[in-house]
């Protein structure tokens, strides 16, 4: 049954040049794949020849969307695969399912996550799920926190909103939800400094990232459809702005939500982006200001995430980072960290990720940083387990070399 949304394929534009191929990390490691010109626009006239043709070899790629960043043409290269791989979808494994639910496991997790924590950390747990799940025994899972970002900010953070003199939305996703709420608390503490106030999305679902790559197409547009009713109302009636601090969960709500599930983009697409590019562009009109603690010195590594290399915005992390007087910065060459969201935790693929991601941990003990910055947590926790280093966003960094206080005077007197 075709499932295909995007009108707009446009494999016919490919001069077959092989340079994605020549750029495509799993190409690279595997001969096993074809690379993305045969698997993308080559395959595509036999899929519309024979509507039942399809290579299983599409399954090994990880959309990280560095095709279409090389091609020339502008072929859309990634989707036309992803498109191939949703026109024949098959039911969905339990791993698959537990892996994408991210909002019902998030819940479930943290009512008691000191004891999901322990039990995921245990050798004998993890060999399970390796032999009854095909989850890999060697992937190190990311915590879960006891105290979910929604409530925190509803405690202690939700009342004083209202006094600022600017508003924007802030859609934090299910990893600042469940996972790592500090990065949550410290977009609020920076915007706050700035004299800008944070709300949330009046009902907020997962982004659907992980739905689309593991094949619950329906789930995806379910929940697709009910972030972008939230969007429109904060765009058109709340007049916000939407802030986000995850590439991946952007690009998709930007891109993917438009290209793979039919959705158009166009009433919200302008006004949702990273908080990095949202606060470089106040401070590059004159609007905010920022001053940094003096006692505050880091030798950092900057890594550019593959969907945030496709959004084409790195430039505006890397600026506000050299804004701070103590960080010594280096940024690292643009190579594929390997893990693709969850497809580095599932067993066939765990050898292949590593192998992908391992010039990327080489290039990081050569600059031998402090920590590790990124705007992507899925590459946060592929880096931190490969490499032995801490990995944060950029607002975190932001935020704890942040002087408050003279933020604050900085931007009432502006």
């Amino acid at each position: 049954m075709q499932t295909t949304y995007d009108s707009a394929n446009n494999f016919e534009q490919c001069l077959k040049c092989t340079i994605c191929t020549e750029r495509c990390p799993v190409a690279a490691v595997t001969t096993d794949y074809p690379g993305p010109k045969q698997a993308g626009p080559d395959q595509e006239r036999y899929r519309l020849k024979n509507p039942a043709f399809f290579d299983e070899a599409l399954k090994m790629c990880l959309n990280c969307k560095r095709c279409e960043v090389a091609c020339p043409s502008g072929v859309r290269i990634a989707d036309i695969i992803q498109q191939a791989r949703m026109n024949h979808a098959h039911r969905a494994s339990l791993r698959d399912t537990m892996l994408s639910n991210t909002d019902f496991v998030g819940k479930m997790a943290t009512m008691v996550a000191p004891v999901v924590n322990f039990t995921l950390g245990l050798k004998p747990t993890k060999a399970v799920m390796d032999s009854v799940m095909r989850i890999d025994k060697r992937r190190t899972f990311p915590a879960y926190a006891g105290t979910r970002f929604t409530t925190w900010f509803k405690r202690h953070a939700a009342a004083e909103q209202d006094g600022f003199a600017k508003h924007v939305s802030y859609f934090h996703g299910c990893y600042v939800n469940y996972n790592f709420p500090k990065l949550g608390r410290d977009l609020v503490k920076l915007l706050n400094a700035m004299g800008v106030g944070v709300h949330l999305l009046d009902k907020e679902s997962c982004c659907g990232v992980a739905l689309i790559a593991n094949g619950l197409y329906k789930q995806a547009r379910k929940q697709a459809d009910a972030n972008v009713l939230s969007m429109i109302k904060s765009v058109n009636i709340d007049r916000r702005p939407i802030l986000t601090t995850s590439s991946s969960c952007t690009f998709n709500m930007r891109d993917e939500y438009e290209h793979l599930l039919g959705i158009d983009a166009t009433p919200y697409r302008d006004s949702l982006m990273l908080a990095t590019r949202w606060i470089y562009d106040m401070i590059d009109r004159g609007e905010a200001r920022l001053a940094f603690r003096k006692d505050y010195t880091r030798r950092i590594a900057y890594h550019t995430a593959c969907h945030q290399q496709r959004l084409g915005w790195a430039i505006y992390s890397i600026e506000l980072l050299k804004m701070i007087p103590g960080v010594e910065l280096t940024v690292l060459p643009q190579n594929c960290c390997g893990i693709a969201g969850t497809y580095g935790f599932k067993s066939e693929n765990y050898e292949r990720s590593q192998a992908i991601g391992a010039t990327l941990f080489a290039d990081i003990a050569a600059a031998a940083p402090d920590v590790v910055i990124t705007d992507c947590e899925t590459c946060k926790w592929q880096i931190e387990m490969s490499t032995g280093l801490p990995v944060e966003n950029p607002i975190t960094t932001l935020a704890d070399a942040l002087d408050v206080e003279e933020t604050r005077r900085l931007n009432l007197s502006s």
